[in-house]
């Protein structure tokens, strides 16, 4: 009888759950086919159907005429760099406040947490005369320096619960054996922080990949705007065409569920591991 009872809980269990996925899978349904039609069928009756017409050249239209191909390349670069920026500058920030012996540690870790409470937007003022007088706008560093500067606070958060629970033991050991301080750095703690630089890596590429505020004011050359900028400059003033626009949508959520279904379970194991940790 618990058997039964309990097989009938886990087919209940299970159909909810594929019921669930079904719904948070939709967006992404809608989403492509909302790309293959035209303006007549997304604003008629056949909404949420299949297109009648597969319009393929939305893709095209997308890539040509709106440049999207241009964007996503922008928005990889300038991912690319800021996550390996704040990687590093967090990484070797958390070791030399952990594992080194420094004064007022504590309090340049306080000091670096307080970048938290500090909105990211409520900067750009003094950030864009600072970028006008370096003469970095419309460069990729206009985008790459403040998103690395406004990652670096929670990257530093989250690789201090892993560096905390790393053993001492292992550097002495290392130490023995004739490891230096960055021989410690590099061969014993790096390795072991794989978890912590998957969660900053999957935070800091959502924060840069979707920012919209600053990639449209610090960059007004379209060789360096990023994709949420294009996506929003294929909105005519007078009529606009939807299909490239949702073609453009599905170029630019690509990455997104790329790293989700090939990533998923290290995504998860980071995420988990961090919790604890921290």
């Amino acid at each position: 009888m618990t058997r039964n009872s309990s097989k009938v809980k886990n087919t209940f269990l299970y159909i909810g759950l594929i019921f669930w996925a079904l719904i948070n899978l939709f967006p992404v349904y809608w989403m492509f086919t909302f790309s293959l039609k035209n303006n007549d069928e997304i604003f008629g009756a056949n909404v949420a159907g299949l297109p009648q017409h597969w319009l393929w050249s939305n893709y095209s239209s997308a890539m040509g005429t709106g440049k999207m191909g241009v964007y996503f390349m922008n928005s990889i670069i300038v991912a690319s760099a800021t996550i390996l920026i704040t990687l590093i500058a967090s990484l070797m920030a958390t070791y030399a406040m952990t594992r080194l012996v420094l004064k007022r540690r504590l309090t340049m870790n306080k000091f670096f947490m307080l970048g938290l409470t500090i909105p990211i937007h409520a900067s750009i003022v003094p950030i864009y005369v600072t970028l006008s007088r370096l003469h970095l706008l419309n460069t990729y560093w206009a985008l790459i320096v403040p998103y690395s500067a406004f990652s670096l606070s929670m990257g530093i958060l989250i690789c201090t619960g892993f560096m905390n629970d790393l053993p001492r033991e292992l550097d002495e050991a290392a130490c023995i054996d004739g490891c230096g301080v960055w021989g410690i750095f590099f061969r014993i703690i790096v390795p072991l922080m794989k978890p912590a630089v998957a969660t900053i890596g999957i935070y800091t590429f959502l924060q840069c990949w979707n920012e919209l505020m600053f990639a449209n004011i610090f960059i007004s050359n379209s060789a360096y705007k990023t994709l949420p900028v294009g996506i929003q400059a294929l909105s005519g003033q007078y009529t606009t065409e939807w299909g490239p626009i949702g073609a453009a949508l599905v170029l630019a959520t690509f990455p997104t569920l790329f790293v989700y279904v090939f990533l998923s379970k290290k995504i998860q194991e980071s995420f988990i591991a961090g919790a604890v940790k921290g």
